[in-house]
């Protein structure tokens, strides 16, 4: 089974949540921990170091979000947010806080697997490349800083993801449907003017040099690439 014993961190005040959550986990092969609040959350992130993190918005310590942004600080581990919330709105400022996807209450067992399935293969290629150095770009993973020509380049939580998604797979093109699954999820495939919104951000902060130019390439009618930059 692919990921078979990955760890996952589950973060939810409902007990009944927990267990579901769980069981179906344990039953599909992963070990599983449990925090009913942020801060133990945090401290079973520090000590057991999941390699996914299922995280609920409404925590009776502490917003959800601020355990995210904690865990943003260092770490580039997967999190999923599990959450109520239906709106495009809500849906990209939950991206933009750093998560991975979002998981919409209720859900299904196979959609929790299949969405879990998805963020434990993307944090699997990002173990492989935590430092990831192509011409003037430099971009570390583990602390989700970018920078070009030795300059840092701020981005959103959101272009930091697709960019990551971009180098895992250099010189693959990514259709836009593979880019909508994997940044903002398994359901979102008829938004693909955010993926077009989100390139378009990420060159004009990337292309501040000459070299960069033309670094992130449209296949015509298919999706994105990037190619190693000739030395």
């Amino acid at each position: 089974m692919l990921n078979q014993g990955a760890k996952i961190l589950v973060v939810d005040d409902e007990k009944g949540i927990r267990r579901f959550l769980e069981n179906s986990l344990q039953n599909q092969g992963y070990e599983v921990f449990l925090a009913e609040n942020g801060r133990r959350a945090l401290q079973l992130f520090k000590s057991k170091h999941p390699d996914l993190v299922l995280l609920d918005l409404n925590l009776p310590d502490m917003f959800g979000g601020e355990v995210l942004k904690a865990i943003r600080k260092e770490h580039a581990t997967p999190v999923i947010v599990l959450t109520v919330l239906n709106s495009d709105k809500d849906k990209i400022e939950i991206l933009d806080l750093g998560a991975d996807d979002f998981l919409t209450k209720p859900f299904s067992v196979a959609e929790l697997g299949a969405r879990v399935r998805v963020a434990l293969r993307h944090g699997a290629n990002l173990k492989d490349t935590p430092l990831y150095k192509n011409g003037p770009l430099e971009v570390d993973v583990n602390l989700r800083k970018v920078r070009v020509q030795g300059k840092e380049i701020k981005l959103t939580a959101t272009e930091f993801d697709l960019l990551k998604l971009l180098i895992s797979w250099e010189g693959k093109i990514l259709t836009q449907n593979f880019i909508l699954t994997n940044i903002w999820g398994a359901f979102a495939n008829e938004q693909t003017h955010y993926v077009r919104i989100y390139v378009a951000n990420l060159r004009r902060k990337l292309e501040t040099c000459e070299e960069m130019k033309g670094f992130i390439k449209t296949e015509q009618g298919v999706g994105y690439r990037i190619d190693k930059i000739e030395e």
